[in-house]
């Protein structure tokens, strides 16, 4: 639920671009910088939600973060000018990835390497279903003349504080560091024994670790206090052994940011060329959820082969063994894409886009849940740092496309610039077999793949 509140809020406003621009007398293609800046916010956030969470543990890492998107979201509906939203937007987005990229670690905490891929797949459900739902909500509320745009603000501040406090009461604390720290506190303090305690009661969080585990590491993959000399020597062979998370974390933020563009496309496809309604407009969106669960489904399917490759290596995670699932991902991805596009026309039935968006939700879904599966098997320890290089490729890239989407659909046409990234989608199509020839051999090359061991 925290990931789908935080998700929700990355598009329940963008059914109300069309009053803002017209509000604060800005364009419409500008006016699509309220959705790109909240998730330019997941870019950066990473970097300070990492170390407090690592430090504080999972649950200071997120809540606190919950209740400041709240009172940003509250910022943004009182908004009088595009830049107050703009910026409000933006920092919104930043606590906002607070769940988005903790959330992940917290389910590692909890879960062994056999069943967290269900895990996975439901919170990939809830990241997915934010986006899906929300225009369906955002759009409702600004069809009602009493309500308006801001109103979406208002929605989503209530949703956050709601959870807040459901989650203040009921979560609990999953990172065992953390956990170890506590009782060592607990028992020093029970019986005056200095023996009881736990190195990470000398963690802390500065400048240097927030900057070289969480912003560096995830953007070279290099360890801290090297020299420039050895960076610089290094800086070759890193972008061989690393392969792993450039090539994984590039093909799961594509296939996440056209999540984002259907947010611009769908408009033109079911309003503009059918002359729908804004919420009848806003229900194909409910397609890509359905094939985001079909996704869960595949998941839950494979989930006893997984096991299987598990327990044969002695109860060590498998990364490779997470792929065969891609196959469907990278097949589903490009024929939903250019399902959509041609039949987007009004000579065909609203049935048939939708379904092109059904498998467009399906092949996203497997893609990014299996890729971050994959980073977190391979990567073991560093995986934190891993999904904080992913989440802030997926989020420059899904900040940056809608921003393209109205332009280019506009004048190429939906079907040729669907087909467009269609292409792209198949151009990427290898990845999966590559992955599964050739990933081990990579992962013992790796300086940050402990799994390469196994």
């Amino acid at each position: 639920m925290l990931t789908f509140v935080a998700a929700l809020g990355s598009s329940i406003l963008s059914p109300g671009q069309s009053d803002v621009a017209e509000y604060t007398n800005i364009s419409s293609e500008v006016a699509v910088l309220a959705t790109s800046m909240y998730i330019l916010g997941w870019a950066v956030g990473p970097t300070l939600w990492g170390p407090i969470s690592e430090v504080y543990g999972r649950k200071w890492g997120m809540l606190p973060a919950l209740l400041c998107l709240g009172l940003f979201s509250i910022g943004t509906a009182v908004s009088q000018n595009a830049a107050s939203i703009f910026i409000t937007r933006f920092i919104g987005g930043i606590f906002g990835s607070a769940p988005i990229s903790n959330a992940n670690a917290a389910l590692s905490d909890i879960y062994a390497p056999k069943e967290r891929g269900i895990a996975v797949a439901f919170m990939m459900l809830c990241i997915t279903g934010g986006p899906s739902v929300g225009p369906l909500i955002g759009s409702a509320v600004v069809s009602n003349s009493k309500l308006g745009w801001r109103w979406t603000m208002y929605i989503e501040a209530i949703c956050c504080f709601a959870l807040f406090i459901l989650a203040t009461l009921t979560l609990s604390e999953t990172y065992s560091p953390v956990l170890l720290k506590d009782k060592a506190q607990k028992l020093r303090k029970m019986t005056g024994d200095n023996r009881y305690w736990h190195p990470h009661e000398h963690e802390s969080i500065n400048l240097e670790n927030a900057v070289t585990k969480h912003f560096l590491r995830p953007l070279w993959c290099v360890l801290a206090r090297r020299s420039c000399r050895e960076l610089f020597l290094t800086f070759p062979s890193m972008l061989t052994t690393e392969s792993i998370m450039a090539c994984v974390a590039a093909y799961a933020s594509f296939s996440y940011s056209l999540i984002y563009l259907c947010l611009q496309v769908y408009p033109i496809v079911f309003e503009e060329e059918r002359g729908y309604s804004p919420v009848i407009a806003s229900l194909p969106f409910l397609g890509i959820l359905v094939g985001t669960a079909c996704a869960v489904g595949i998941t839950f399917a494979y989930r006893t082969r997984y096991a299987k490759a598990v327990m044969e290596n002695g109860g060590k995670a498998v990364p490779e063994a997470r792929l065969p699932p891609l196959v469907l991902g990278v097949i589903f991805l490009p024929t939903g894409l250019f399902w959509l596009g041609w039949t987007a026309t009004p000579k065909f039935s609203w049935v048939l886009p939708t379904v092109g968006g059904v498998f467009v939700g399906a092949g996203h879904n497997i893609i990014f849940q299996q890729c971050i599966n994959y980073l977190i098997d391979t990567y073991g320890p560093y995986s934190a740092s891993a999904i904080s290089a992913n989440t802030m490729l997926r989020s420059l890239l899904a900040a940056g496309l809608p921003l393209a989407a109205k332009p280019m659909f506009h004048n190429l046409g939906v079907g040729p610039a669907a087909s467009l990234m269609g292409g792209i989608a198949c151009l990427a199509m290898p990845i999966p077999f590559l992955f599964m020839k050739y990933g081990r051999a990579l992962r013992e090359r790796s300086k940050f793949a402990p799994a390469s061991s196994d």
